[in-house]
């Protein structure tokens, strides 16, 4: 996918989302689901806290295979 695209896709979401976010940009998968692709390392996250912060840019790379 060209850098350019990777650059409107989500552009309405922040830069950094919540796992609510997360589950709205995956099409609306579960939060047990999302937790899942958390914790296994196959969507990247940032832990501050109790709260699990998850830059944009992991879940395109993760949408597009380049993780």
């Amino acid at each position: 996918m060209a850098s350019r695209h990777k650059e409107k896709l989500f552009s309405e979401y922040p830069d950094v989302v919540t796992v609510k976010q997360m589950c709205s940009m995956l099409g609306g998968i579960s939060m047990k689901t999302a937790y899942r692709l958390l914790e296994d390392g196959t969507i990247r996250y940032l832990k501050i806290g109790k709260s699990f912060k998850i830059p944009k840019v992991y879940i395109i790379e993760y949408l597009v295979g380049e993780f």
